[in-house]
């Protein structure tokens, strides 16, 4: 492993031991997590099945396939794209590595767009910039009189999603299509959400290596000011909406004044920011008269 000489029966507990000083050595955070995750990936079992059998041995496949996963986390790789899954907002989705990864940022997106929809009717909503489709999905699977049109210009994102719609037993009622933002989107809506690029093209360059060289940089750059695609999206917003519709963006910390400026430009009134966890600028929330 790794260039160690290794036993010849390693168990599941001397792999893991080893692994998480192999992964604090790189500057991973969560050194233990993180192997014993990817180690229960290779082998196809959950955690749990780690503790309950620590002295297993590994198959000489089994670890050459582990060391392959181990070399390539350690390289950069986001440990989802390595395990083809994330767990978002309690259900499993599927992703891969060239569509961008959810963040804890859009689980909060989520559970905004919950709580601003009315329980007492049908609802249209829309999911513009939908990636792997967790909003769509989410929406769909907690909000049963909920139909869905989840939208996305890149073609593996779209495939992505409506696997993960039927994953989670919601493709009935979530549409996905291939658009330009809203270039193929017919009719009007009750609520609208977007995550869309905001992260400033003279940031690009800052952000961590993982994200840098590994994620989309479609699904990250926001142009200059990180605003590009966000006017893009407001501008035509209010044609999209029904009366009183809501809408809700994600965006980067500092560009709530701006946003909230356009909003207003088009037409939308009761805006306001809202901030995340971290006490950051993050959400615009609009409603359409």
């Amino acid at each position: 492993m790794g260039g160690s000489a290794l036993t010849v029966n390693w168990t599941v507990r001397e792999i893991l031991k080893w692994t998480r000083g192999y992964f604090k050595g790189a500057g991973i955070v969560q050194p233990r997590l993180e192997a014993e995750i990817l180690l229960a990936h290779v082998l196809g079992v959950d955690r749990l099945h780690l503790y309950l059998s620590p002295d297993t041995p590994l198959t000489p496949d089994e670890r050459a396939r582990f060391r392959e996963v181990i070399k390539k986390r350690r390289s950069g790789v986001p440990l989802q794209y390595l395990t083809g899954e994330v767990q978002f907002y309690g259900l499993r989705f599927r992703v891969r590595d060239d569509v961008f990864i959810p963040r804890p940022e859009t689980e909060e997106l989520l559970e905004k767009a919950l709580d601003l929809a009315p329980r007492d009717r049908e609802l249209n909503c829309l999911d513009l910039g939908t990636g792997s489709g967790v909003i769509a999905v989410s929406l769909a699977k907690y909000l049963p009189r909920v139909k869905v049109t989840a939208v996305d210009l890149s073609t593996n994102a779209v495939q992505l999603a409506q696997e993960n719609a039927e994953l989670n037993e919601v493709v009935d009622r979530v549409a996905v299509v291939r658009s330009n933002w809203f270039e193929r989107v017919a009719g009007r809506f009750d609520l609208i959400v977007s995550n869309p690029p905001y992260i400033p093209e003279e940031e690009m360059e800052g952000l961590p290596a993982e994200v840098r060289e590994h994620e989309p940089h479609r699904a990250l750059d926001g142009g200059e000011r990180g605003l590009e695609e966000i006017t893009k999206l407001v501008r035509e917003l209010k044609d999209h909406m029904q009366a009183g519709a809501t809408a809700l963006f994600e965006i980067g910390d500092g560009q709530g004044k701006m946003v909230e400026e356009e909003m207003r430009d088009a037409g939308l009134t009761d805006i306001r920011v809202e901030q995340d966890f971290a006490e950051k600028e993050r959400y615009v929330i609009a409603r359409c008269p």
